[in-house]
């Protein structure tokens, strides 16, 4: 895990250079304002793992978000895990927006696992309970894949299969002023009706509301469309 660019090698250096570019283009904003603050203040940890179709990158996956989950809390009020996936041409070549979803899902349900905490008490194990969100290590995640498969919905495009992992303290410390959260929310979706060429995703919504799923909104398709399920079900029903 880097924190410093000084720290990473050419080919580290060059994906993130690629990174650097979407997040601070200022003729086409990207979406997300707090992740554009938080990687202008140097606030965000970069993990480059293997091909993400091989069991052992989940473990390495495992090492490098337990270790954030250490430290997270020192970087910043604005700080996220970004992690960049060895991406084969294989994939590049064959993989579809779906097969990226089933990917996705595999590394979470990997991870839930490996997982030696607790789920946290105060989080249901249902995912169709609106309070929950994934866990690691008894912090709560976000998370946000982005793809070399979407071609509709750019913010949701990468050149590699990529994860950005925020954490909720992160989310609530952003939400503590209501009025501004509210501003700023705005802002984002009108940065979305332009960055974008599909529709604004129906899924997008905040944790907390009665009609949200936070697992809903950690992978979007390039159409308004969505799972009828939570793949990690079958992970938390060992829990219950």
């Amino acid at each position: 895990m880097h924190k410093n660019i000084d720290s990473m090698d050419s080919g580290e250096r060059k994906i993130l250079q690629v990174f650097s570019k979407k997040i601070q283009n200022k003729n086409r904003p990207f979406p997300c304002i707090p992740a554009t603050i938080g990687h202008s203040l140097n606030q965000f940890c970069f993990g480059f793992t293997g091909d993400p179709t091989k069991q052992s990158t989940i473990q390495e996956l495992a090492n490098l978000l337990h270790e954030y989950t250490k430290v997270s809390r020192s970087l910043g009020k604005f700080t996220s895990l970004v992690i960049f996936f060895e991406t084969p041409v294989n994939l590049f070549e064959s993989y579809k927006v779906e097969d990226y979803e089933q990917l996705f899902w595999e590394q979470l349900n990997g991870l839930g696992k490996m997982d030696v905490a607790d789920w946290p008490a105060h989080i249901p194990v249902d995912p169709e309970d609106s309070a929950w969100e994934f866990c690691f290590h008894g912090e709560q995640y976000f998370m946000y894949c982005a793809t070399p498969a979407h071609e509709k919905r750019k913010s949701r495009h990468f050149p590699c299969f990529m994860l950005a992992i925020t954490p909720r303290w992160v989310l609530t410390e952003f939400n503590s002023s209501p009025a501004a959260a509210a501003k700023i929310k705005a802002n984002i979706r009108k940065r979305l009706e332009h960055y974008d060429s599909s529709p604004i995703h129906p899924d997008l919504n905040s944790y907390g509301n009665d009609d949200n799923f936070e697992w809903k909104q950690y992978f979007l398709h390039d159409e308004k469309t969505s799972l009828s399920e939570c793949p990690f079900h079958k992970y938390l029903k060992k829990l219950k």
